[in-house]
């Protein structure tokens, strides 16, 4: 029994935006990840960072969410920046239950236990006050207050952060997420978003006493990352 993490799948056997096109560690992608997932088995758990699916609604997404579905163990699943089928918590239960998907949760305003660990997380955002406008102020703000309520709702439990934007790399620190993080001493967090030439701008290993790590799908040649043994 394991926790893993990896993010940014993109999948696409509902849609026309195969990432092969883009060359380099994307050729083969969907190979890559079918491998990359067999290594999991039925009693492990893997968080899903966001940009799961390029499909623009729930029903469209069907054939990538079953995908997910045949990965084995349990799945718990983050928004990305490029995931458009994002509904609410119900609607999406109710998505699984009607095409016969399992063990898939949302992590929003919410935690999962693991063990002793608190499983705690958000999409986050990119945002300078000085170059961002209204619209990314109020998205900005509205995932400071669903990481602060998943990060408060897991009590005296050690909390593991999974975001999709990295709230630290090189030229851009985002204050007020790496406040929330050293107000709920988190000491683990792992993120996705960055691909190809924008891993050089990826901080890994401690910073500011947490370890980050960049577990996008391109980074971790498209096997997920083990978290907790």
């Amino acid at each position: 029994m394991a926790l893993y993490a990896i993010g940014d799948l993109h999948l696409c056997l509902g849609a026309e935006k195969p990432m092969d096109i883009f060359g380099g560690a994307w050729v083969g992608y969907m190979d890559k990840l079918r491998q990359g997932f067999s290594q999991l088995t039925s009693e492990d758990t893997t968080v899903l960072l966001g940009d799961l699916s390029w499909a623009l609604s729930l029903d469209g997404a069907k054939a990538d969410f079953a995908f997910i579905n045949d990965i084995p163990g349990k799945k718990i699943i983050l928004k990305g920046n490029h995931d458009y089928w994002w509904s609410t918590a119900k609607k999406f239960g109710e998505f699984c239950e009607r095409y016969g998907f399992s063990d898939m949760q949302i992590l929003n305003n919410n935690h999962f236990e693991y063990d002793n660990f608190a499983i705690c997380g958000t999409r986050g955002w990119f945002y300078e006050e000085t170059r961002s406008g209204k619209e990314d102020e109020r998205v900005f703000l509205r995932e400071l207050i669903r990481l602060e309520a998943s990060l408060k709702s897991a009590g005296e439990k050690e909390r593991v952060v999974f975001l999709h934007y990295p709230p630290l790399y090189k030229g851009y620190r985002c204050d007020e997420i790496m406040d929330l993080l050293h107000k709920y001493s988190v000491r683990r967090c792992y993120y996705g978003h960055l691909h190809g030439a924008s891993h050089a701008l990826a901080m890994e290993g401690l910073w500011e006493d947490i370890d980050f790590r960049l577990v996008a799908a391109d980074r971790v040649n498209f096997t997920p990352v083990k978290v907790i043994s």
